[in-house]
């Protein structure tokens, strides 16, 4: 039977050399009770300020802990890492490549719960987890689900994430089944994951901000050419889509 590892980490920051402090993730299997697995894990990297005024975990917390393969989550999670599981995560890239520098290749199918949303939510203003946490009321339903599951619910905590991203997850497989009623909405969801996201709104950010991406191409192509060649940490589907606008499509 298919497990649904539903995942979130926090970092010492968000930059190429940081790492994973917290990994905090639950396996759902119907029929079975949910595996709550979260534990914090000391890193080499000094936790950046920024981070630490985020989700509050500070050196003190860690100091001794071990490093992240070290834990059982880790372990755990390794050994979860089969083709027929489902990995699910909100904004995946991210996740995934703070896994990769611990040597975790995902082999399960993904489900980015962010990109999903992007496409069946697309009147949305914004598409953060925290977003929707509030605008579906998720929040009013957090401590009965803790209570059942035994977790402390934390701001910008990993588990914390988690539990979140598992009501958010109900919210997202109704929304695909009412928009592709034909197909199995866990199957689109792997689909969709892997189809980029053309954007058509205004860009919410930069000097540019409320112009759609057609309309800076005019003005100022070479802005769209810098964010693509020196803003590493852009996001993919704007990536792709400034790429699309520069080549002449959309």
């Amino acid at each position: 039977m298919a497990k649904f590892v539903i995942l979130d980490t926090e970092t010492t920051g968000a930059g190429e050399s940081d790492r994973i402090i917290q990994l905090g993730y639950m396996v759902l299997e119907p029929k079975k009770p949910v595996e709550i697995y979260n534990e914090f894990c000391q890193s080499e990297v000094p936790i950046a300020y920024a981070a630490m005024e985020v989700h509050h975990i500070t050196p003190e917390m860690i100091e001794d802990k071990p490093f992240c393969t070290q834990t059982e989550a880790y372990k755990t999670l390794e050994a979860l890492n089969e083709p027929q599981n489902y990995l699910v995560i909100h904004n995946a890239p991210f996740d995934l490549g703070m896994l990769k520098k611990e040597g975790f290749e995902c082999r399960m199918k993904l489900i980015d719960t962010l990109r999903c949303a992007r496409h069946v939510f697309e009147e949305e203003e914004a598409h953060r987890l925290q977003y929707f946490r509030y605008k579906m009321g998720l929040y009013k339903a957090e401590a009965a689900e803790a209570a059942k599951l035994g977790i402390e619910i934390k701001a910008h905590d990993a588990i914390g994430d988690v539990l979140t991203l598992k009501l958010f997850l109900t919210r997202l497989k109704e929304r695909v089944q009412e928009r592709f009623p034909a197909e199995n909405p866990v199957e689109k969801m792997v689909e969709l994951t892997k189809e980029p996201v053309f954007f058509k709104g205004p860009m919410r950010f930069g000097k540019h901000k409320g112009k759609t991406l057609f309309e800076i191409a005019a003005e100022d192509r070479n802005y769209l050419q810098w964010m693509v060649e020196k803003m590493e940490n852009l996001d993919d589907d704007l990536r792709y889509s400034i790429n699309r606008v520069l080549s002449g499509e959309g």
